[in-house]
C-alpha cells in the first residue's frame, strides 16, 4: 500500500491560493502552478505600485498647488 502523505493539507493549500486568484485571466484562476506564479507577481506589483502611488500623489499635489 502507497505512503499517505497530507492530502487534506495539499488540498487545502491549493484550493485557498486559487481563492485568491479568482478574477485572474485565462487558465492562471484554474491552473495552480500558473495561479501560484501570477500571485507572486502581483505581489510584487503591488509592492511597487504603493510607493508609486505615493509618489503619483505628491506629483499631483505640486501641479495643483502650482496651477492655483
Amino acid at each position: 500500500m502507497p505512503r499517505a502523505r497530507n492530502g487534506v493539507a495539499k488540498r487545502l493549500r491549493r484550493k485557498r491560493l486559487l481563492k485568491q486568484a479568482e478574477g485572474f485571466w485565462g487558465n492562471r484562476k484554474s491552473r495552480f502552478r500558473k495561479a501560484k506564479e501570477t500571485l507572486l507577481k502581483a505581489g510584487v506589483y503591488a509592492y511597487r505600485d504603493r510607493k508609486t502611488r505615493k509618489r503619483q500623489f505628491r506629483y499631483l499635489w505640486i501641479v495643483r498647488l502650482n496651477a492655483a
